[in-house]
């Protein structure tokens, strides 16, 4: 007889694994942090290898994110600034075909007051009186817009915009002749001239020049007949005082702080218009 060797036992064939994430997919490559395996459309560049994009998730979530010079997230293209410079345009355009527009969209203190056209003190900062007009207030956005953007973010920045035009209308509504038409952007403008200022004061920066930019166009507006000097001087103290409140905020809880500003201003604002709303309309100035 022979002997023959023993026979070995057959391996079963190693199963080819497939992504935890599209299991039609096979793949030889793991997440460096789950070890579940994963495809090249799962697979994000890691230290040492590839993860998962749960992983990578869940890696983030411990990463404390950029913040801007006042707490806003970080702005790499100002967009707030582009749309509303982009908006300020096209609202020009159409008034050059449609110019009974400035009627219905520009501040108006008897049809805030009898027409119940609160949206007047806020439209009005969109729609302007001439090409110089125009051509001004979008060159000073698109000079000091950007920077201010950064500074606060896209969310401080619009409140900040927005609230300063608001501010150059409530003054208007208490000082202006009732009767009166007024249209521009220069009162959120000048708010932003004032944040510029603060914030130089605040970073501890030469703030000269723009100090020499508010004069001199304080003082046009004083010299220069037709100028609306409330919408101005209103802008120019909402939006310095808005600023202040958002750059000096404390650091604990500076969010809240902010959020809590704006909306104390808003409510401010607010409160005035309610107050002479009535007053208007006792007047019989219409």
């Amino acid at each position: 007889m022979t002997s023959q060797p023993p026979v070995q036992p057959q391996q079963p064939a190693e199963a080819v694994p497939t992504c935890y994430r599209h299991p039609d997919r096979e793949t030889w490559v793991r997440c460096q942090r789950c070890d579940r395996p994963i495809c090249p459309d799962c697979m994000r560049d890691a230290s040492v290898g590839f993860q998962c994009p749960e992983c990578v998730a869940e890696g983030n979530r411990g990463i404390r994110q950029a913040k801007s010079t006042f707490g806003g997230a970080v702005v790499r293209t100002p967009y707030v600034t582009w749309t509303i410079l982009a908006l300020n345009l096209a609202v020009f355009a159409v008034q050059f075909f449609e110019p009974a527009i400035q009627s219905y969209l520009g501040m108006n203190s008897v049809m805030v007051a009898l027409g119940d056209e609160y949206y007047r003190l806020i439209t009005a900062a969109f729609v302007h009186g001439g090409m110089f007009h125009i051509l001004f207030n979008s060159w000073a956005l698109y000079v000091i817009g950007p920077y201010l953007e950064r500074a606060f973010g896209h969310a401080r920045f619009i409140a900040l915009y927005l609230v300063s035009a608001l501010g150059g209308s409530v003054l208007g509504l208490w000082m202006d002749d009732p009767r009166v038409l007024t249209v521009g952007a220069s009162g959120a403008i000048f708010g932003l001239f004032g944040a510029v200022f603060v914030v130089g004061r605040r970073l501890n920066l030469d703030v000269r020049g723009i100090a020499v930019l508010i004069a001199i166009n304080l003082g046009i507006t004083f010299i220069v007949p037709g100028i609306s000097w409330t919408g101005h001087i209103g802008g120019l103290v909402t939006g310095a005082a808005l600023a202040a409140a958002l750059a000096y905020a404390p650091r604990d809880n500076r969010t809240v702080w902010q959020v809590a500003a704006i909306a104390g201003f808003v409510v401010l604002l607010a409160v005035l218009v309610v107050v002479r709303v009535p007053l208007i309309t006792l007047s019989g100035l219409s």
